[in-house]
């Protein structure tokens, strides 16, 4: 009988690009979390949704500045209005501290 293969992925945090990352669980519909080692937080390797993943959120500012709206950004990005609105404010907020 042959040994099967390990199939090893490497992760970068999505928050500081380290490389010691280690797995910690899933979420409740099954993918899988991971905890970065170096600045402590967590996040997950895959989406189910379009409005979770980061580049979305940086696409929604970088659409607002340039002058889309609210409903032309939910309509470019395949995403909802309100997902839209709650990351303008948000960014908003940390902005004015």
């Amino acid at each position: 009988m042959e040994a099967i293969g390990v199939v090893k992925i490497e992760v970068k945090c999505i928050h500081c690009d380290g490389k010691d990352v280690v797995k910690m669980g899933k979420q409740a519909n099954g993918t899988p979390r991971c905890k970065c080692n170096s600045c402590g937080k967590t996040f997950q390797t895959k989406y189910t949704s379009n409005g979770a993943k980061p580049q979305t959120k940086q696409m929604i500012l970088k659409l607002s500045t340039n002058g889309s709206g609210i409903r032309d950004i939910s309509r470019v990005l395949n995403i909802s209005q309100n997902t839209v609105l709650s990351t303008l404010k948000k960014s908003k907020n940390i902005s004015q501290t």
